[in-house]
């Protein structure tokens, strides 16, 4: 899976602390703490006919990741809404759009991971899109990784931190196997998520996915969770192991940026018959159903 440049996006104008700069020219200081040591705090938007879905929990979320990094100022939502409209209508944009949100703890003094170096406030950036959702929904393939997702008590996952190396890593051995992603354990040796999205298995007609032991609290998880509930769908949170995932009927990974997509294959062996499942279908419908009615305007 490997996304493509959309001509769209060409002459994007980019929001860098409330300036609209130039795709081929946006540039943010190399003293910026993203830039320095990945010290930064980043949201996944989706806009739906004029609606971003889901608006107020993602913006939840990055306060909440950057008070556990002790940024000394985090813009409140009103500044940052304002900032994402200010973006999307400087690039005519209204469906099908995904807004990538980084906030980081803002330029240095000089250069060091110390951030009483940090004199000037946080960088915002607002990079927004033409992006439909990025996976093939035929069915994806996964690898297991090498790699371990942290516990809490190395880094504590419910930071949603730019620090992304891990997930790069587990990337490049899936590009390197020919599979879509990599399926990620935590230590104890458990299913965590991809190197981009939460999964979900669906056994008999129960639905599964792990606990946020060692994986982000996902919105579209949680959105999906809430729809089992609504639709008296039976589900669980609860370890998975990679055998539950080998003999699993079903299996579907979710995201902002490809929304819900099945997995059809994992470390070489079908998900079910191998191709997408009557609980995926279902879910995937109810989710689109879901984004269609709800959204904050903007």
């Amino acid at each position: 899976m490997l996304q493509k440049f959309d001509e769209r996006n060409r002459d994007i104008l980019i929001n860098v602390n409330g300036e609209l700069q130039p795709r081929d020219s946006a540039a943010i200081s190399p003293f910026d703490s993203v830039v320095q040591g990945g010290d930064a705090v980043w949201e996944g938007l989706r806009l739906y006919d004029g609606k971003i879905f889901k608006l107020t929990e993602h913006l939840d979320r990055l306060r909440k990741s950057a008070k556990a990094l002790a940024f000394a100022e985090i813009p409140d939502h009103e500044h940052i809404t304002a900032e994402i409209r200010k973006t999307l209508a400087a690039n005519n944009m209204t469906d099908g759009v995904h807004i990538r949100l980084t906030l980081t703890r803002g330029v240095k003094v000089t250069s060091g991971m110390d951030p009483r170096l940090n004199r000037s406030g946080p960088t915002l950036i607002v990079l927004a899109e033409h992006k439909p959702p990025v996976y093939d929904r035929s069915g994806l393939t996964l690898v297991t990784s090498a790699l371990r997702r942290f516990p809490p008590d190395c880094l504590d996952p419910k930071i949603h931190h730019n620090n992304l190396v891990q997930s790069i890593l587990a990337k490049i051995e899936a590009n390197l196997a020919g599979a879509d992603d990599a399926l990620m354990l935590d230590t104890r040796g458990f299913v965590a998520e991809t190197n981009a999205t939460h999964v979900f298995v669906v056994t008999g007609d129960v639905v599964m996915t792990p606990h946020c032991v060692a994986c982000p609290e996902g919105i579209t998880r949680a959105a999906v969770l809430e729809l089992c509930a609504a639709n008296d769908v039976p589900h669980e949170v609860r370890d998975v192991s990679l055998t539950e995932v080998y003999r699993a009927d079903e299996m579907f990974c979710t995201g902002t940026m490809g929304e819900l997509a099945a997995v059809t294959s994992v470390d070489g062996r079908a998900i079910g018959d191998g191709a997408v499942g009557p609980m995926t279908a279902k879910l995937s419908g109810l989710f689109a159903e879901l984004t269609a009615r709800e959204g904050t305007a903007l």
